[in-house]
């Protein structure tokens, strides 16, 4: 059985607005299924471990899809998200896919994240999938390859972009502006309509810029998962 290991924020407030963020659950739920349904092991991993915090708005509304709730009335995957794996733990050997579900606590944690950034450096050299959606890329700030070059260096990526998080109000509370650095870091930043489907696979690296990107996220990187090797 293939395996995917999700990597989530530990991260829960937004700057010093004491506001609650976290982890988006849809951008966890729908690849999350989506895998699952494929026939793929998921692990679920996050930068402190233990029980990673949720975005409260990312649970109503509109927000609430059908695999949210899917995910949320299974007591074996809710037990997994109770009891993730401290990053620094994690053995990324044997995994196809490292998945980096967004979120704004995201633009926190993860691009400070040493075993992070090293994680997915080597899974990335070592022809793994490394996909990211919405604040998800900020992780990937964080990634070396072998080179020493960034991860995205070179490479076709999206992220949440400049436009969208001026719209939601926090241009102001986020450390950096997530479509800047991608192309601050040598990434050719790519992006759709704002809050529009809009998703992209560059070899073995698949981004995806918004919540509503996250399905296709998923499945990009199954296709890609089937490359033999990182171009």
């Amino acid at each position: 059985m293939p395996k995917a290991l999700f990597i989530l924020t530990s991260h829960d407030t937004l700057g010093d607005t004491g506001k609650p963020t976290g982890f988006y659950w849809e951008e966890l739920a729908a690849p999350y299924w989506i895998l699952s349904d494929a026939g793929w092991q998921i692990e679920l991993a996050s930068i402190k471990g233990g029980k990673p915090p949720a975005d409260p708005s990312s649970a109503e509304g509109d927000a609430m899809t059908d695999e949210v709730r899917r995910l949320l009335a299974d007591e074996a995957v809710m037990n997994k998200l109770e009891n993730t794996t401290k990053v620094e733990d994690v053995e990324v050997s044997g995994c196809d896919i490292v998945f980096l579900p967004g979120g704004h606590g995201t633009m926190w944690d993860l691009p400070n994240s040493k075993a992070l950034g090293d994680l997915l450096g080597r899974a990335f050299d070592k022809g793994a999938v490394v996909g990211a959606v919405c604040h998800g890329p900020a992780g990937l700030l964080s990634a070396r390859l072998a080179s020493g070059d960034p991860l995205v260096h070179g490479r076709r990526v999206a992220g949440f972009t400049n436009s969208e998080e001026d719209a939601v109000g926090l241009s102001d509370v986020v450390p950096f502006m997530l479509e800047d650095q991608l192309k601050a870091q040598g990434g050719h930043h790519q992006k759709g309509p704002d809050w529009q489907p809009f998703a992209i696979a560059d070899g073995n690296l698949v981004t995806g810029q918004n919540p509503a990107s996250s399905a296709e996220v998923a499945r990009l990187m199954l296709k890609a998962a089937d490359l033999p090797t990182a171009p």
